[in-house]
């Protein structure tokens, strides 16, 4: 939970995590997250737990979803 404007919340340090990932950030809104991350250990361990699986489909053979799919998962991952 943020104690001041400039300390971000977890959900939306969730919310952030794909940009953040793919360093689509400005660099204000990275050291939000990091700092987030570095005091909540909720958000540490869910964030590991998703960049290794980002890592991890990085280093596979990229797929193509359909239109609908990729629009329905996109979706979801908006309303965490």
């Amino acid at each position: 939970m943020a104690h001041n404007t400039h300390e971000l919340e977890c959900r939306e340090v969730l919310a952030r995590l794909s940009d953040f990932l793919d360093h689509q950030l400005s660099d204000a809104e990275r050291d939000a997250v990091l700092a987030h991350l570095a005091a909540c250990a909720r958000c540490e361990e869910f964030g590991g737990a998703i960049a290794a699986v980002v890592r991890e489909l990085r280093g596979q053979r990229a797929h193509t979803l359909p239109a609908e799919v990729e629009a329905r998962l996109r979706d979801a991952l908006h309303d965490l």
